[in-house]
């Protein structure tokens, strides 16, 4: 047990805990930020939609650019600069003024939360034994995705300039606690191996047999952006769709990272049971199908029977740091931090083109509209400029 608290694990398990805290705040404080600076109607969902993926095209850069920096310079210093870059952009996001400053600083703040999980998980995967390995990745998971729950209270009591101010605050106080923290051994005899080339991102491509393993591992993490990108930022749309009053985004988000948390336990646990961490996969994956066809095909009566389905949602995809870990596995020591770093962030960046595909699909002029077929004759939540009349016409 002792091994499961040292310093590494810890700081890797911050570093993920203030990467959730970020990229799920937005969601909590989408809507409120928005109307301070004069945005209502169809331009909260299609502007929020907009800035989410500014943040994951940053992070998207910054999985590639930290990855290989990590391989090159070592695991930790990337740990550094990643978060300082962070914790500054957070701060000035305090204080944006229009959309276009918004867009930069979610930009900017992406690029610096890209190099968290992907070091802390190569620092982690490095420093602990085999038999161990799926335990430490699920304190990391654990504590990390503790940060949504964190950011949900957080929204409650503070105004929404504050909670970016909070979570610079958050970057910095972390920034402190990583000076305690050296290389891993694996790490530092690579270094001394000149012949060696490291963190040579192209190399994933130009290898049939490297280019797969990499490809199947970025396929394994799009669903559960799918889940939280779509379903779960936008579930006040999605509830006013299925004739539900009152949800929020804020309430949709914890009850969902519940599930996440737990999920990861979940996966964890049994991944050391199993001694596979594949087998676990088909688990999750199959419990995933199910819970957005439940999701999206159940009714719901009330507000709170919807929330439990944001719940099954979370704990369907609870194999985030599993599937990280998977990929860190997948390659040896002169690349690990390169992909272990730009596979989740791949992953993220993937909600870029599934977001635009949902702006498309939810035109009533294709395919009827996803969300206007079911919302006509009714405004969505917090947006009462935005209504349909009986022939699906966006009033």
């Amino acid at each position: 047990m002792r091994s499961l608290f040292n310093a590494a694990i810890i700081v890797a398990a911050l570093g993920y805990f203030v990467d959730i805290y970020d990229l799920l705040l937005f969601g909590f404080v989408r809507v409120k930020s928005l109307t301070s600076l004069g945005y209502s109607g169809q331009e909260l969902t299609d502007l929020g939609i907009s800035l989410l993926n500014w943040q994951m095209a940053g992070m998207l850069i910054g999985g590639v650019l930290w990855g290989v920096l990590a391989d090159k310079r070592g695991r930790v210093s990337i740990l550094y600069f990643s978060i300082l870059l962070y914790s500054v952009a957070n701060i000035l996001n305090g204080f944006a003024t229009s959309g276009t400053d918004y867009a930069i600083y979610r930009f900017i703040a992406g690029i610096g939360l890209a190099g968290e999980l992907g070091a802390g998980i190569t620092l982690v995967s490095e420093i602990m034994p085999k038999e161990k390995r799926g335990l430490g990745t699920m304190m990391v998971a654990v504590i990390g995705l503790s940060g949504a729950l964190f950011a949900w209270t957080i929204d409650q009591f503070f105004d929404w300039r504050t909670c970016f101010f909070i979570g610079g605050g958050l970057g910095l106080a972390l920034l402190a606690l990583r000076l305690g923290v050296s290389e891993s051994g694996i790490f530092r005899e690579v270094q001394k191996n000149e012949g060696v080339p490291k963190g040579n991102f192209l190399s994933l491509f130009t290898n049939r047999n490297r280019f797969v393993r990499f490809l199947r591992c970025l396929l394994i993490g799009f669903p559960t952006w799918f889940v939280v990108g779509v379903l779960i930022t936008l579930a006040p749309e999605f509830g006013r769709a299925k004739g539900l009053e009152g949800i929020t985004g804020g309430h949709a988000i914890a009850a969902c990272y519940t599930g996440i948390i737990l999920g990861d336990i979940a996966s964890g646990l049994l991944s050391q049971y199993l001694r596979s961490r594949l087998k676990v996969m088909w688990i999750f994956l199959a419990a995933d199908v199910l819970a957005v066809a439940y999701y999206l095909g159940g009714t719901f009566e009330t507000a709170q029977s919807f929330y439990v389905a944001h719940f099954l949602l979370g704990l369907s995809v609870g194999f985030w740091v599993i599937f990280v870990t998977i990929g860190a596995e997948q390659f040896g020591t002169n690349l690990r931090a390169t992909v272990a770093t730009s596979v989740p962030n791949f992953a993220r960046g993937m909600l870029v083109p599934i977001g635009l595909s949902f702006r498309y699909l939810k035109d009533p002029a294709v395919m009827g509209g996803v969300i206007p077929s079911l919302a006509r004759g009714r405004c969505l939540p917090d947006y009462p400029d935005t209504c349909f009349d009986q022939n699906e016409r966006n009033l």
